[in-house]
């Protein structure tokens, strides 16, 4: 599969996110977990691939399977509500 520079783009973006599982990259991109992390290897320096694999190893949000909150979008009990935004109302 040949990925544009936007593509690879988000798919870096999706990978630093801590919400945002491999198997939605996935999904999206049909890029397994270690095709995501030799593209990061591949795409970032040296230091930055270090630091995004130490926060990523072991994170539970990552991976579908070891998330504790149902499927879906996860959200914050003390979230506010937004139903009152003026600027959704333009």
């Amino acid at each position: 599969m040949v990925l544009d520079g936007i593509a690879i783009d988000r798919i870096i973006e999706m990978a630093w996110e801590d919400r945002t599982t491999f198997e939605a990259i996935n999904f999206q991109f049909g890029l397994k977990e270690q095709e995501v992390i030799d593209l990061m290897r591949r795409e970032m320096k040296p230091k930055s691939f270090k630091m995004w694999r130490e926060r990523v190893q072991g994170r539970k949000t990552k991976h579908e399977k070891l998330r504790t909150f149902e499927k879906g979008r996860f959200k914050c009990s003390r979230q506010k509500s937004i139903s009152n935004n003026s600027i959704a109302k333009r």
